[in-house]
């Protein structure tokens, strides 16, 4: 019988714990090599999702989402349009202005998505 130790660190289920840097070498790794995630987690031995979790954590956070934050304001449609003009202003600055409610409302649907 032979006992070989790999040096590797498991957790308290037997998986193995692979350190950041590693993970980040591998990341990288992979994006020089051309293949798919799958096919390069199979050929690394990695867990199809664990390797797409690392590869999620290595991309930059876009600042326009990590710092937006969702807001609702009730609208009253009926009153504002006998108004002369709308204008709404958007959280990243954007200012929509117009005679016609619903051509407002449909801009500013068009620029969210």
């Amino acid at each position: 019988m032979e006992v070989v130790d790999t040096g590797e660190k498991r957790d308290v289920h037997g998986r193995r714990i692979t350190p950041a840097g590693r993970r980040k070498e591998l990341v990288a790794v992979w994006r020089q090599s051309g293949l798919t995630q799958a096919a390069f987690a199979r050929r690394e031995g990695i867990n199809y999702t664990t390797f797409c979790s690392w590869v999620q954590q290595s991309r930059p956070e876009c600042p326009s989402t990590a710092s937006a934050q969702v807001r609702f304001a009730e609208v009253d449609v009926t009153a504002a349009a006998s108004a002369p003009g709308v204008e709404v202003r958007l959280g990243d600055g954007v200012v929509v202005r117009g005679t016609d409610v619903r051509e407002v409302a449909a801009i500013v649907q068009l620029l969210r998505n």
